[in-house]
Formats: C-alpha cells, sequence, structure tokens
C-alpha cells in the first residue's frame, strides 16, 4: 500500500514538473511582442526595450522559468501587467468563486449522476433505463452555452428566480455571489452528470453480470445487500476517474459558462488575461490548473484503492 501511494506521488510530481515546462513554453510561443502590446504600437524602440529589460524578456528563457518556478513554489508568481497586483492574490480570489460553482455543481451532479446510472444498470433495457439513458445522451450531446441560455430564459426571464448575470467582482463574498450560482451550477451539472450517467451504468451492468454477484444471489441475499456491498464498490472503481476529471474541469475554470453569466472564476480571468497578454496571470492560471487535475486524478487513484483490496495488498503478493 505504501509503495502505490508513493509512486502515485511521485508520478504526480513528474507530471507537474513536466506541466511547467510545457506551460510556459506554451506561454513564450503566444504571438506577438508583450512590451509592445502593453506599450501600445506607438511606443518608441527606446521604450519597448527598457521594458522588455524590466520584465526580465531580454534573458535567457531557461533563467526566466527557473525564476517563475522558485517563485511559483513559495507562492510568488510575480506581477499582473495589467492591474499591477499580484498574480497569486488575484487568482486566489478568482479560484475561490470557481471552487464555490465547482462544489454545487458536484452535490448536484455526482450525487444525482451515480443514482440515476445505478438505476439504469439495474434496470437494463427497461423503461428507467430508457428515460435515464436518453436523457443523459441528450445532456452529452447539448453544448453548456445552450444549456445556460435556456435555464436563462426560464429561470431569469420567463420566471426571474434567479438572476441572470453576476454584477459583482472576483472580492465578493460568498453571501453575495450564491444567489446567482445556482444557474451555472445547474447548467454545468447538466453537462457533467451525463458522462457519470453513462459510466455508472455501464460499470453496474458489469459488474452484476459478474461471477462474485452470481454467487452472492444465489446464497438468498437481497438485492439491496448486493447492490450496495457488492456491486456498487466495484462499479464506483472506473467511475472515480470520470468524476475527477469532471471536478477537475469545474475547478480550473470554465470559461463559456462563466461568461454567459459574467461569473468572476478563473475562465473568466483566463480570457481577459491572453487577451490583454497578460503572461504572469496566465501562467499562473495554466500551472493551478495543471495541479488541480493533477490533484484529482491521485484522489480518484487513492479513492480506488481504498475501494478495491487487491490494490491494497499487491505490493504484499510479489
Amino acid at each position: 500500500m505504501l509503495s502505490f501511494v508513493t509512486r502515485r506521488i511521485a508520478a504526480a510530481l513528474g507530471t507537474l514538473l513536466l506541466a511547467s515546462v510545457l506551460v510556459f513554453l506554451a506561454v513564450q510561443a503566444l504571438p506577438g511582442d508583450v512590451a509592445t502590446q502593453v506599450l501600445g504600437k506607438d511606443a518608441t524602440p527606446d521604450a519597448v526595450a527598457a521594458l522588455r529589460g524590466q520584465l526580465g524578456l531580454d534573458r535567457p528563457a531557461w533563467e526566466r522559468y527557473a525564476d517563475w518556478v522558485g517563485g511559483a513554489l513559495h507562492g510568488d508568481f510575480g506581477t499582473s501587467l495589467v492591474s499591477g497586483k499580484a498574480v497569486g492574490g488575484e487568482v486566489a480570489a478568482y479560484l475561490g468563486n470557481s471552487a464555490l460553482i465547482a462544489l454545487v455543481t458536484v452535490l448536484f451532479a455526482v450525487t444525482g449522476s451515480i443514482v440515476l446510472g445505478v438505476l439504469a444498470g439495474l434496470y437494463r433495457d427497461r423503461w428507467p433505463d430508457h428515460l435515464i439513458s436518453t436523457a443523459s445522451l441528450v445532456g452529452m450531446s447539448v453544448p453548456e452555452f445552450v444549456v445556460a441560455t435556456v435555464l436563462v430564459l426560464c429561470f431569469s426571464v420567463a420566471l426571474p428566480w434567479f438572476p441572470a448575470v453576476v454584477l459583482y467582482g472576483p472580492e465578493a463574498s460568498v453571501g453575495q455571489l450564491l444567489p446567482a450560482v445556482w444557474l451555472p451550477a445547474l447548467s454545468l451539472a447538466v453537462v457533467m452528470a451525463a458522462y457519470i450517467v453513462r459510466m455508472a451504468r455501464t460499470s453496474v451492468i458489469d459488474v452484476m453480470a459478474s461471477e462474485y454477484v452470481t454467487t452472492a444471489r444465489l446464497k438468498g441475499l437481497s438485492t439491496w445487500r448486493v447492490v450496495t456491498r457488492h456491486a456498487l464498490p466495484s462499479a464506483l472503481l472506473p467511475t472515480l476517474h470520470v468524476i475527477a476529471l469532471n471536478v477537475a474541469w469545474l475547478v480550473g475554470g470554465v470559461a463559456v459558462v462563466e461568461n454567459v453569466f459574467n461569473y468572476p472564476g478563473v475562465g473568466k480571468l483566463l480570457l481577459s488575461s491572453v487577451q490583454n497578454r497578460d503572461l504572469p496571470v496566465i501562467q499562473a492560471v495554466a500551472l493551478v490548473s495543471a495541479v488541480v487535475y493533477v490533484t484529482c486524478n491521485l484522489a480518484a487513484d487513492l479513492g480506488a484503492m481504498a475501494l478495491n483490496p487487491k490494490l491494497r495488498t499487491r505490493g504484499r503478493t510479489r
């Protein structure tokens, strides 16, 4: 067990190191000159050269990468070229807002989709399965911005229950953002739940056809006990990774939905930073998103180990 955890943590750290290199190279490869973008096209060559020196753009790439990674390890991502604020604090404010919408979305999507997926698998080829499968296929096919637009028309225009857009900035409190969180969260939950339902249904069907479930039924165990004690833990194993990827997708920033609702999240920050060529913010958001993805995948692997005894004893049987 300890060996498994150690290997997964080492792999996660290696992935983050590789991701930091790719993020840095990708940002540096963006077309155009940052100093010219900041000063404008009418800037003199001397002013552009001075700003490039101030930003360290005249230094070798490996030196700039080493300084950036070293600062990032201490939470220092530099200063925003647009706002002049510390990038770490600015990203943290937007990230907290994205975490709020992700939390509400997960409460809707994960719990509901697992229940629906299990029901669809247990009632395979019957009307509950047909109904749930059709609804999940629709959720997978419709883009999230279409779902968001329909929800706004229904619950902000026709029925003015929720605000259509967020009028607060990134420094807004949870109480200020909470009334405007529900529609974005529901928009994302529809898309997210569709994938989890399909995976959970397939896993339940495979597990219910296995020999050990058949043996448990022959022993006279009730359907509820067979499902909860034997089938569900095994069926959740492949579903955990789908859930982890979707949670990382949420926290990393869902730019389309955040822009539809003018929600001050990481996705909206990333889009505005790309438009303004704010390289320190772009690098920070991309690296934080990579950290979230790796952390969620690591959590899914550890969760799978907790559900599957074979993973816990693999190292002892060699």
